[in-house]
């Protein structure tokens, strides 16, 4: 079950590095890709940074409709991910080549993508210096998912028994994944 995260938790979602799924709409037409490069920047409001290449058609509807969502997928979906970041959304549906399902978001119109583990829909903060020199995408969350299995209590919830699947991925490249490990806690000074 999804259950609505506090904003000013929001930059937790991504605090521990995972891989996104970006997804864009705007006329009708959808994408997403798959990005590495995303990042909390604050927490009230929360604000996040992606990188989305100059040359993706993700980011010719980022720059069209001025918002997004990362999507945040884990084991279960790893194949999806590769397969998300392995074609260009131009000439065909990456929700379909890729088998994903899209759902849609609470405040924007970039649709979700089911599967995940957590999704920020977040609006552009515009920075066409930022953009154009650096393809780093500013934005604030306007709102937050999680998976309560996962993440509550305002933290990622992952132990030596947690469900393998359901842990979030951390790429290397040459299509290979870390998975989030064992969670330890220790106490703040």
């Amino acid at each position: 079950m999804r259950v609505p995260v506090p904003l000013p938790e929001a930059y937790r979602l991504l605090n521990h590095g995972p891989v996104t799924l970006v997804t864009a709409a705007h006329a009708g037409a959808r994408n997403v890709m798959a990005a590495a490069w995303a990042m909390p920047l604050d927490f009230d409001p929360p604000k996040v940074a992606v990188v989305i290449d100059a040359n993706t058609y993700t980011r010719k509807l980022v720059e069209a409709a001025g918002e997004f969502a990362l999507n945040i997928p884990c084991a279960a979906i790893a194949a999806n991910v590769i397969k998300a970041g392995s074609a260009s959304g131009r000439d065909i549906d990456k929700f379909v080549f890729a088998g994903l399902t899209p759902f849609p978001a609470q405040c924007i119109g970039a649709p979700l993508v089911a599967r995940c583990v957590a999704w920020l829909e977040c609006r552009v903060l515009p920075r066409p210096d930022n953009e154009k020199r650096h393809d780093l995408f500013l934005a604030e969350v306007v709102a937050a998912q999680a998976d309560d299995s996962v993440f509550r209590d305002g933290h990622w919830q992952f132990s030596d028994d947690s469900d393998e699947n359901l842990r979030t991925l951390h790429y290397y490249g040459g299509g290979h994944f870390a998975t989030t490990g064992k969670t330890i806690s220790v106490a703040e000074a």
